[in-house]
């Protein structure tokens, strides 16, 4: 595969028609015209701020891009802050309408992949509890949220409970369950691609009797598995695991990997009012979110949940809060 460079072209970015001259992309299929126009076909995973596929660069001809040797490094292009605030807003409007497909049962099963604190959670919950308010009168539990550990036979029982079409099982940071081969397993009927889907539990089990589950049932439910691991990224024995849910889920990374991306996020989140609650100031609101800018490399844990720690501590210490700041949230030395 050749590197292409642009000379004259455009790609539309968060809506608005980017100058792509002088960027190096790899070519993909050279010059072609469709019913929009001209393009060449380069792939944008390989430049920063770019989707991960394929993409078209609007061009009037061959004669707008030349060819590169293939040692010719692409450009790499930086993003700008509103860029990357929209690509992150756009993640996780996708992310609600994801969770809204998987609790119609439009799809099966969804793996949310992202950093510790920086809302992952609170999105999915957020759109299943406006389910359960509506059905609340029903009575009757549609999702429920599993956090941590949890044994092959706890997750055979949980997906019993849960086994009915229209309901929703939510495992928060139950990574355990990825690397025992035997919960994977349970998973992997649990989500298979047939239309009937079979678990079967084919020993003895005390605890099975004993809470009236039967040794194989139907499982009619959705899943959504959210995770701080990067599956891509994973490696030896866990690889092989995670690769076999993931081809059985819909896989989303919710792209927030550096700390100018999560310090965008909390940007983000607290100019959309997450602070109105404490009934700060606007002034405030700025000193706490600047603290946490300046401070970011000292932080014990750059997310939402810091940024929440602090507003507590301003609330409560009006007076001295950062002092206090610096000694719970922040790594000494």
């Amino acid at each position: 595969m050749a590197n292409v460079r642009i000379i004259n072209g455009v790609y539309k970015i968060r809506g608005n028609d980017t100058d792509m001259g002088g960027i190096v992309f790899p070519l993909v299929e050279p010059f072609k015209v469709g019913s929009q126009g001209g393009f060449v076909t380069v792939d944008g995973s390989a430049v920063n701020g770019f989707p991960d596929r394929n993409i078209k660069i609007k061009c009037d001809g061959p004669g707008d891009y030349e060819l590169c040797d293939l040692d010719t490094k692409t450009t790499q292009r930086e993003e700008t802050d509103s860029e990357i605030i929209e690509r992150l807003r756009d993640r996780f409007d996708m992310l609600s309408d994801m969770t809204k497909a998987v609790r119609k049962g439009d799809v099966r099963a969804m793996i949310v992949s992202g950093p510790p604190g920086v809302g992952k959670s609170h999105g999915i919950e957020t759109v299943l509890d406006r389910y359960a308010t509506i059905e609340a009168l029903g009575g009757e539990q549609r999702y429920e949220v599993v956090k941590g550990a949890m044994s092959p036979i706890g997750l055979y029982c949980k997906l019993y409970k849960m086994a009915d079409k229209g309901k929703v099982v939510v495992f928060d940071d139950c990574d355990s369950i990825f690397s025992d081969e035997l919960s994977l397993n349970i998973l992997k009927a649990a989500l298979d691609s047939k239309k009937k889907r079979t678990i079967h539990w084919n020993t003895d089990s005390y605890k099975l009797r004993n809470e009236g589950v039967p040794d194989s049932f139907n499982f009619e439910a959705s899943a959504i598995f959210v995770t701080n691991l990067k599956f891509d990224k994973a490696k030896g024995k866990i690889r092989e695991h995670l690769s076999a849910l993931e081809s059985r889920c819909h896989y989303m990374d919710l792209t927030i990997d550096t700390d100018r991306e999560k310090m965008l996020r909390i940007k983000q989140i607290t100019n959309d009012g997450m602070l109105n609650d404490y009934k700060f100031s606007d002034e405030l609101i700025q000193d706490i979110v600047d603290f946490v800018d300046i401070n970011k490399s000292k932080l014990r844990e750059l997310s939402l949940r810091t940024v929440l720690k602090i507003a507590d501590l301003a609330k409560a210490f009006p007076d001295s809060w950062e002092s206090m700041a610096e000694n719970t949230v922040m790594r000494r030395g």
